[in-house]
Formats: structure tokens, C-alpha cells, sequence
């Protein structure tokens, strides 16, 4: 009978319920996650001002909610994000953000909180996702814990996730994607398996949703390709794949991470233009077929205006690729007789292109072969290649050319007005239209649509806005020449706005008393709404964007150089209470700082004497060992230099906070030559020892300095003067101090 029931009761146990789940709960990851969430949430709606560049963002956060199209150099994922907040929150975008340390008003029309919330939440998960990369590296649960609590006591990347910015969505795409990357690789030997397609397209979303954030974010991409592109060449090395099963991971690849990424891109760029669909203040930046498809602005000015341009038109003609805006435009002024190198001119009228829309931007086409100036019933209508004569309205003088060296770009031709002084230099006004897109709007002169050429006849040189500004003389406009290399963006036009000259009954009439406004009788070709497609828009925006990137040329304290930032010689101030000392300021913890940058040279160090070891048939490492510290230097050590080394090529104005993604590669690599170190290169126990209490010490220093430096993160109350200079361990931190800025 004891048997009996000892029997039915191990069965009893060994029954599971109908339903069940078990939870594995890793209470390490859990502690610091919280910790992480902890500092990121804490006090968020602190300072109650503008800080730094929240001036733009929280501005693009309004304008998005507003449907006003805007500019900015950065993709718009992060700022959708931002906007996204926003309108759950219940924010309007009417509030103005105008300057750093403008107050937020307190009856709650801004939600400061709210829209801090969305970088705070990609920057606490930062941590979290940084400890996954470790555990599935194979990395212990000390080196994975230490990895993620350096993000977590680090100001640096504290302060940059608590206010209305972008660099920590970066940051958590960024490694996410090396995540993503991390857990594929695993799978394969389980290739095409649920898991393997659901982490390969993580991998594809991520990627994407990084350079959508910022193009910083392209350099990560990069290790990422590299690393695949060699874990597929190692897959055509292995004999037992057969042709079709490479096939299928090159096609499946090409899918994910190529074709789904770009149209995961195109889509957010539609959304993006989608919803600002309204004129904005930045229209002048895009062409004038951009500025037409939006409602109001440009497009409420050339409704119904004539489409196709005749002799007789009305024109102003905008330099349609230039990064600065301006129209061809002229004034009574000539150019000086001699310039300051010494130089002659032709002393004709000058004409340059003004950066403003003015009376003086307009002009009329006329027929060489005819001295009337109106345009004929029915409309003699440009097509391309036909030759024509420039009229300056206010002036009525016609656009000229000669073989005289314009005023500050002398491989050009001057380019006037042309005066009749009644000597040498006869009048030389023939231009001939070249439509540049004729193949795709047609050979017929259109306003808005077609980009045009003006090629002078006599010199077969193109009218040219050099980009170079005249002196005071010029009244600083932007100089126009001629220039005989004829095929280049720098001289393609195009008709912004349009009307078809009339006189009343006074035929014999000043020319500028044609310039009126159109009416319905003068529309004598309907012009149709100017309609742009997705596709045109979105290269045009991001064409201008690139271009954006490299026009970013500033004078500002807080600047730095590239060689800078790897001691963090220099920080940013990004708010101040204009009462005392409490400020924000943009600087990294000193110890992981220093210590991450000195755990880069002691990682090649370690890893060129393995190697040379390795040759002489040492093996100090296994091969799992191996791979994982390898895989490790490429995704973290070389994550740094793809994210780093780029910046001494760009001639654009830079500070420190450019260097997170490659410093947050540098914060990863440390624990991994930290854990090299303890098991490979210390052989004693009492050496391991000894270095266990030395990283103990380490860390506490770290927490310590990290609490000592957060007044500067989160700006929550005044240091004394001698508090400041006390944490100033370098000269160059440019800690403000509220008593000297008003001495």
C-alpha cells in the first residue's frame, strides 16, 4: 500500500497543468534597467527653459503640428517621433521657441514633459539593449553588467537623453542594429528559420530607422555590412552549402536589408512631406516647383498665372539649384570704373542675383525681331533654342554681355544692363533658351516647370550666379556672370513668377508701368495648379539635406575639433539659470571617458601580442574565445573609428556631442578588455585578485564622479563659484559662472 501511494504521488507531481508559463527573470538586468529609467525620468520637466537645441526641435515640433513645411538637415523619423508626442499630449505648436533660456510657460500649453519623455525612454533603453549584447555575445554576466552600468553613470549620455533632442534615438538604433546583428549571427545554423527571418528583419528595421534619424547613423550601417559581407564570403567557402541555398541567402538579404530599407525610408519621408503640406518659413530654401506645390505661400501667388512664357512676358527668373536663393535682379547702379585689384569694367548697370523678391527682380522677354514689348493675341510662345532679349522693367534696359572680366570672378564675363554710351562697346543682348528638362516638361518655355540655360549668343557663355558676394558697392547681392562652361548646375533658371505685359491705352508708356498685377483677362494660358510628385520632391529635399550637411559653417565658443574629444577637452553649455549658477552642461564622465580611451590602445596591444602568439603556434585563446573577442574589436573598436575618423573630413562646424556613437562604441569595448585581461592575460589567482579590488575601487570612483558632475546634468540647483572651479579639471571646460558674466 506505501508503494501504492508513493506512486500516485510522484505522478501527481510529475502532472503539469493545462496551461502554464515559465519566466526566467534575470534580476540584474531588471536592477539596472530601472536605475537607468531612474536617472533618465528623474525630475524630466527640469529646468522649465529652452535648453540648447531644443530651440529647433521643439520649433520643428510645432510646425509639424501645424502642417507647416519647414528645413532641417537631419531625416525626419526623430522629429516625426518628437511630433508624435506632442499631438498625444495635446500640444497645438503655438508655442514660440525663440531662444535658449526662454522660460516654458506654466498653464500647461507646452508639454515639456511629455515631449522630453520620448528621448528619455530611447536613451534608458539604451542600457538594457547594451547588456543583451554582451549576454549573447557570450560575454559573463559581470562584464555584461559592468557594460551597461557605464551607460548608465555616464553624464554625457545622461544629459543628451533628457531634453527635446535626437542623439539617443541614434544612439538606440545605432546599437540595436549591432544587437540585431549579434542575434542573427547565432541563428546559422538555423537559417530561414522564424527566428532567423524575425532577427534579420530587426536588423533591416533598424538600420533603416537609424539613418533616418540622423545620417550619423550610416557608419554603424557600415560595420554591419562589413561584418555580413564577410560571414557570407565564409558561407561560399563552405562546400556543403549548394549554390541555390547561397542564392537564397543573397536574395534574402538583398531584401532585407536593401530593398525593405529603402522603402521603410520612402515611407517616412512621405509621411513626413505628407503632413507639412502648408507653406512654411523655409520654402525659399527649395525651387520654385517645390515652393508651388505647397498651399498658400508661392502657389497662392502664381494662381492662374500664364504657364507658358511668350514674348511679351513678365518673368522673374530664380536661381533654381543655388544653396542660397536669389533672382536675377538689376539697378540703376554701375559698376565701379576700376576695382580694388586695379582692374577696368565696362561702368554698365550692374546685375547681380538678390537673395530677397523685389520690383527690381522683374524683367520682360522680348522678340529681337520686334520692338513691341506686349504680347500678341494669340500668344507667340519660347520653345527651346529660340533666341530672345532680356528687358529690365524698371530700368528698360536690356540684359548684356561681354568679353570684360566680371568684378570678382574674373574667369567669368561681366554681365550688365547695357548703357549706350555711344562708344566701342556695342550692345551684345542676344540669349538663346536652352530648356534643360525639355525631355521630361516638353520644348515649350513653361513658368515654374521648365529649367532653363540663357546662353549668350555672341560668347556662348551661360548666365552664372558664381555663389561669390559682391563688395558694398554690389550691396553685398550675389555676383552673375557669364561662363562658358555651359553644362553645370550654377547656371540653370527657372520662371517663378509670371505675368503677360499690358500697357493701357498709352501704348508709348514707361515700361514700367506694365509691371502690374495679372488679372483674370491676362491669363491668356491657364496655368494649372503646379503638381510635384512624391518622388521629385523627395530627391530634391534630399539633395538639398546632403548639400545642408556641408554648408554648416559657424563660429561658436563651444566648437571643437575631432582631436578633442578623445580626452573631452572641450564641453557645450546648453542652459543657464539667469539668476545663479545652475546650468546644464554637455560633459561625460571623466573616468569612463579616460578610461574607455585608454582601453583602446591596451585592446591592440593585447590583440597584436595574441596574434604574434597565435603565429608561434601558441594558443592562448580557444576558438570560441577568439571569435568572440574578434567579433567584439570589429563591432565595437571598429564601430568607434567608423563613427570617429569621418569627422576629420568634414569641413563643418563640430561639438562634442557629434562623438556619442563612436564614445558609446568606446564604453563597450572597455569591459571586453577588462574580462581579456582577467582571464587571459592574469595567471594568478592572487593577480586576479588584486585586480578584482582595483576595478571595485575603479567603479566606485566612477559612481562617485558621476554623482559629483550631476548639478551639470540636470541643472537642479546653483553650485558656489568654488564648486565649479573645483570640478573644472580641465582649462578648457567652460563651466559658466553666473558672478563673472556680468563683470
Amino acid at each position: 500500500m506505501e508503494t501504492t501511494s508513493t506512486a500516485e504521488k510522484k505522478e501527481e507531481i510529475k502532472q503539469k497543468p493545462l496551461l502554464g508559463v515559465t519566466v526566467h527573470v534575470d534580476c540584474v538586468l531588471l536592477v539596472i534597467t530601472a536605475c537607468s529609467f531612474l536617472t533618465r525620468l528623474w525630475r524630466l520637466e527640469e529646468p522649465r527653459s529652452i535648453v540648447f537645441d531644443e530651440v529647433h526641435f521643439g520649433r520643428f515640433t510645432g510646425y509639424y503640428l501645424q502642417n507647416v513645411f519647414f528645413f532641417d538637415l537631419h531625416p525626419p523619423l526623430g522629429k516625426l517621433l518628437l511630433a508624435a508626442a506632442g499631438y498625444v499630449a495635446g500640444f497645438q505648436g503655438n508655442f514660440q521657441f525663440t531662444s535658449i533660456g526662454q522660460e516654458y510657460p506654466c498653464d500647461g500649453d507646452i508639454p515639456i514633459w511629455h515631449l522630453r519623455l520620448i528621448p528619455a525612454l530611447f536613451g534608458a533603453l539604451l542600457c538594457p539593449v547594451i547588456y543583451q549584447i554582451f549576454v549573447t555575445l557570450g560575454f559573463n554576466y559581470w562584464t555584461a553588467t559592468l557594460a551597461a552600468s557605464l551607460v548608465v553613470f555616464d553624464n554625457a549620455l545622461l544629459t543628451q537623453s533628457r531634453f527635446i533632442l535626437i542623439d539617443s534615438m541614434l544612439l538606440f538604433f545605432c546599437v540595436l542594429s549591432i544587437y540585431s546583428l549579434v542575434r542573427f549571427r547565432r541563428l546559422k545554423d538555423r537559417a530561414f528559420s522564424k527566428e532567423w527571418w524575425g532577427c534579420l528583419c530587426m536588423l533591416g528595421v533598424s538600420i533603416t530607422c537609424a539613418i533616418s534619424v540622423k545620417y550619423a547613423g550610416i557608419f554603424t550601417v557600415f560595420i554591419v555590412g562589413l561584418v555580413l559581407l564577410y560571414d557570407y564570403w565564409q558561407l561560399i567557402g563552405d562546400q556543403t552549402k549548394s549554390a541555390r541555398t547561397l542564392w537564397h541567402h543573397l536574395l534574402s538579404y538583398f531584401g532585407i536589408l536593401v530593398v525593405l530599407p529603402i522603402m521603410l525610408y520612402l515611407a517616412i519621408f512621405y509621411v513626413n512631406l505628407q503632413v507639412l503640406y502648408k507653406s512654411g518659413p523655409h520654402d525659399d530654401r527649395m525651387t520654385s516647383a517645390f515652393q508651388a506645390s505647397l498651399e498658400g505661400g508661392l502657389s497662392k501667388i502664381t494662381k492662374g498665372q500664364p504657364l507658358e512664357v511668350a514674348f511679351g512676358s513678365q518673368i522673374t527668373l530664380r536661381h533654381t539649384h543655388g544653396s542660397h536663393p536669389c533672382w536675377l535682379h538689376s539697378h540703376k547702379h554701375i559698376y565701379p570704373i576700376r576695382y580694388s585689384d586695379g582692374r577696368g569694367s565696362s561702368a554698365q548697370q550692374q546685375v547681380t542675383c538678390y537673395s530677397f523678391k523685389d520690383i527690381n527682380n522683374w524683367w520682360i522677354v522680348k522678340n529681337p525681331n520686334h520692338t513691341n514689348i506686349q504680347v500678341s493675341d494669340p500668344p507667340e510662345v519660347i520653345h527651346d533654342g529660340d533666341i530672345i532679349q532680356l528687358i529690365h522693367g524698371m530700368t528698360g534696359r536690356t540684359l548684356n554681355s561681354h568679353d570684360v572680366a566680371a568684378p570678382v570672378t574674373p574667369q567669368m564675363m561681366e554681365v550688365t544692363c547695357y548703357i549706350d554710351y555711344n562708344i566701342s562697346h556695342a550692345a551684345q543682348n542676344l540669349w538663346k533658351v536652352e530648356i534643360v528638362n525639355a525631355d521630361i516638361e516638353g520644348d515649350t518655355w513653361q513658368a515654374i516647370k521648365s529649367q532653363v540655360r540663357l546662353v549668350h549668343v555672341n560668347t556662348s557663355c551661360a548666365l552664372k550666379v558664381s555663389g561669390a558676394q559682391l563688395p558694398d558697392w554690389g550691396f553685398y547681392q550675389f555676383e552673375v556672370g557669364s561662363d562658358r562652361i555651359v553644362n553645370q548646375d550654377a547656371n540653370i533658371w527657372n520662371v517663378e513668377e509670371h505675368k503677360y505685359t499690358r500697357f493701357g491705352d498709352d501704348k508709348d508708356g514707361d515700361i514700367s508701368d506694365s509691371l502690374q498685377q495679372p488679372d483674370e483677362e491676362q491669363t491668356y494660358t491657364t496655368g494649372s495648379n503646379h503638381h510635384l510628385g512624391f518622388l521629385d520632391k523627395f530627391l530634391e529635399l534630399q539633395w538639398r539635406m546632403l548639400a545642408a550637411n556641408q554648408e554648416v559653417h559657424q563660429e561658436h565658443r563651444y566648437s571643437s575639433e575631432p582631436l578633442e574629444w578623445l580626452l573631452m577637452q572641450r564641453g557645450i553649455a546648453y542652459w543657464m539659470n539667469p539668476t545663479n549658477n545652475a546650468q546644464i552642461h554637455f560633459l561625460g564622465n571623466p573616468v569612463i571617458w579616460w578610461s574607455s580611451s585608454i582601453s583602446l590602445v591596451i585592446y591592440i596591444l593585447i590583440l597584436c601580442v595574441f596574434v604574434v602568439r597565435w603565429c608561434r603556434q601558441c594558443e592562448d585563446l580557444s576558438t570560441d574565445e577568439w571569435d568572440r573577442f574578434l567579433l567584439a574589436g570589429v563591432l565595437f573598436g571598429g564601430g568607434w573609428l567608423a563613427n570617429y575618423l569621418p569627422y576629420f573630413l568634414m569641413e563643418r562646424t563640430l561639438f562634442l556631442h557629434h562623438y556619442l556613437p563612436a564614445y558609446i562604441c568606446k564604453i563597450a569595448l572597455l569591459p571586453v578588455t577588462l574580462q581579456l585581461i582577467y582571464l587571459h592575460v592574469l595567471r594568478s589567482q592572487i593577480q586576479r585578485s588584486v585586480f578584482t579590488s582595483l576595478l571595485a575601487v575603479w567603479f566606485t570612483t566612477v559612481i562617485m564622479v558621476f554623482y559629483q558632475f550631476t548639478p551639470f546634468s540636470y541643472g537642479h540647483y546653483s553650485l558656489s563659484d568654488e564648486g565649479i572651479e573645483s570640478r573644472r579639471w580641465m582649462d578648457t571646460w567652460g563651466f559658466l559662472i553666473h558672478s563673472q558674466l556680468h563683470v
